[in-house]
């Protein structure tokens, strides 16, 4: 298993990690199989979705805190039951076919690590398992 390292600078984000994915997918030599990307805490999660206009992510965490405001009347007393709203919403894990070194995303995706109760230091984990 890998992990990378993510630090978070605001409350809800986006930051794209496909090249960070790609690196080392590279640096490991992965070349056919599928890539498990999962995510180990319960206010922030992982998805696919555009990386050429960066109104998308916008537009997702708008939409996101409509669904899920920061403040809904929660019982939860930690001030961050939004982020758990938004993490079950998004998911905490993704599994990526990688095919001959990389990655079979579309032309306009990326992977992007979805922070909902930061700032944070964050992990992703990161487990391939190869067809051969």
């Amino acid at each position: 298993m890998d992990i990378l390292n993510i630090s978070t600078h605001s409350r809800t984000e986006l930051i794209d990690i496909t090249g960070q994915i790609q690196g080392l997918i590279k640096k490991n030599k992965w070349q056919d199989g599928v890539l498990t990307v999962f995510v180990p805490h319960t206010t922030a999660g992982v998805t696919i979705n555009e990386n050429a206009d960066p109104s998308v992510q916008r537009d997702v965490l708008k939409q996101l805190s409509k669904l899920a405001p920061v403040e809904a009347g929660y019982i939860h007393s930690e001030g961050n039951s939004d982020g758990h709203v938004k993490s079950s919403l998004v998911g905490c894990s993704l599994n990526i076919i990688v095919e001959n070194g990389a990655m079979a995303l579309g032309t306009w995706q990326g992977v992007y690590f979805a922070e909902f109760d930061g700032p944070r230091s964050r992990k992703v984990q990161l487990k391939f398992l190869s067809d051969k």
